[in-house]
């Protein structure tokens, strides 16, 4: 009886049990009753130190996940780096025209992937949960890439305000009567009671070449009197805007100016990197983000990655390209290689600074690399000066003949339907316009690729004939 209660607990505490634990019991128990136990706990601590060391997909899945929305979404609730004092301007500015009633104007400028979009999600984000606010005001984004035009931008304020029923068929005198009656349909009454309105330009630059900038001149000219509550909020990379703009429009702008610069050093551009690599505490896995984030923190410190920081923040301050960088870097991870390493890191810089024209003489033909090296040869001789087809076609002849019993001579068609090819490709362009009157052998062309990207080209070209090889390296001709 007691032998078959033994078998029975040995048989419970092996179901579900893989094929490793199912050999350890089958063996015979020598050297005590123990031994048994000793080579299951083996097995087991085996198994756990593989989990440990190898965590499964699903994690490796939420680490993508995670990270990836990090860096390619616009998350307002993401932290500002170096733009706190931007941030308080912006976000007080707002508030006076949503809670106050108090109209206002400003542009936010800085480059491009300085963070202006960012700043300004984050100052609306802030507004919105004021509960008065968020049931009372009315937000209309408009984009110079998209309203090329005032027509549009009106419709695309009707629209956005839910108009189109109160517009109907309604035919207005001017742009400045009907925006006019747009806003006055918001009203509630007095003043006080009108509904605020905040008008988001984005790529505020080209609103400037819209015919008399009237959409500018009447969105400022409400801001500045006692109408509807309405705050413009430019958004542009031109530092010369202001020049831009007419002087009636000038004249009705209030001359607020948020300036965006990436202005962190290069100690704050490695703790970004450090954040934003970083899991989140309420990571399900926690053991796993211990151990990423651990890794993350004496990888920066590594001096391989130190230097690709060092040349891409010497190259570009810009937040985006960083992300693209790390994002690159952590396409890399995987269940078998489930942490971000210096060469992933090193691998990932050079994808970011691949030539893309060095990649497209990767993939012609031999005969129009021939017509670059000829090229090449013709920028040396006459000193970058513009070239020709037939200028070309006779370089390309000299090399022929003297390499007649190895490379194969095109007749002229062929060669020209190569050099027009190399124009599609956007590796030459026209010096001057196409005219009727001119021939297209004797159209004046100008080779977009310097000497060293014809030269690297040449190392990693496949299957490059020996003469062509030695032709692009020999000196002038």
């Amino acid at each position: 009886g007691s032998e078959s209660g033994t078998g029975g607990r040995r048989a419970a505490a092996f179901v579900g049990g893989g094929a490793e634990e199912l050999c350890a019991c089958a063996l015979p128990a020598t050297g005590g009753g123990g031994s048994w136990r000793s080579r299951v706990s083996v097995t087991m601590s085996k198994r756990k130190l593989k989990e440990d060391n190898f965590p499964n997909g699903d994690c490796i899945s939420k680490v993508q996940q995670i990270l990836r929305e990090r860096f390619c979404h616009l998350n307002p609730s993401a932290k500002l780096f170096g733009m706190e004092v931007q941030y308080k301007h912006l976000a007080e500015l707002l508030k006076r025209t949503a809670v106050h009633g108090e109209s206002n104007s400003a542009l936010i400028i800085g480059p491009r992937g300085s963070g202006k979009t960012q700043l300004l999600c984050h100052a609306l984000k802030k507004l919105v949960e004021i509960k008065p606010v968020r049931e009372n005001i009315l937000q209309v984004h408009l984009n110079g890439l998209l309203q090329t035009n005032d027509k549009i931008a009106l419709k695309e304020i009707t629209r956005q305000l839910n108009l189109e029923n109160v517009v109907g068929d309604k035919v207005f005198g001017s742009f400045a009567e009907n925006l006019a009656f747009l806003l006055e349909a918001l009203k509630r009454g007095d003043r006080a009671h009108s509904c605020p309105v905040l008008f988001i330009l984005e790529e505020f630059d080209l609103f400037v070449y819209h015919k008399n900038q009237t959409l500018l001149y009447n969105l400022f000219d409400v801001s500045q009197s006692a109408q509807t509550p309405i705050a413009v909020i430019g958004l542009t990379c031109r530092l010369d805007i202001l020049e831009l703009l007419e002087k009636r429009v000038k004249s009705r702008f209030s001359h607020r100016q948020i300036y965006v610069m990436n202005s962190f050093d290069f100690k704050k551009y490695v703790n970004i990197c450090k954040e934003q690599l970083s899991l989140p505490s309420e990571f399900p896995e926690k053991n796993f983000a211990q151990k990423w984030n651990k890794n993350v923190q004496s990888l920066f410190e590594d001096q391989t990655v130190q230097d690709v920081l060092q040349n891409q923040f010497h190259y570009n301050k810009d937040l985006r390209s960083l992300y693209v960088l790390l994002m690159l870097a952590l396409s890399s991870v995987t269940v078998s290689h489930p942490y971000i390493s210096a060469s992933d890191i090193l691998e990932a810089s050079k994808l970011c600074r691949v030539d893309s024209k060095a990649n497209i003489v990767h993939g012609l033909s031999v005969l129009e690399f021939c017509l670059v090296i000829a090229m090449k040869h013709l920028n040396d001789i006459y000193e970058g000066e513009p070239f020709n087809f037939q200028m070309v076609y006779n370089e390309y002849q000299k090399f022929v003949q003297r390499k007649a019993h190895t490379v194969y001579s095109f007749e002229k068609p062929v060669v020209m339907k190569a050099f027009e090819h190399l124009q599609q490709l956007e590796l030459i362009k026209p010096v001057e316009g196409l005219s009727a009157c001119a021939q297209k052998e004797y159209l004046l062309m100008k080779l977009l690729l310097d000497n060293s990207q014809i030269m690297d080209a040449v190392q990693v070209y496949p299957n490059c004939p020996t003469d062509v090889k030695q032709w692009a390296t020999s000196s002038l001709t």
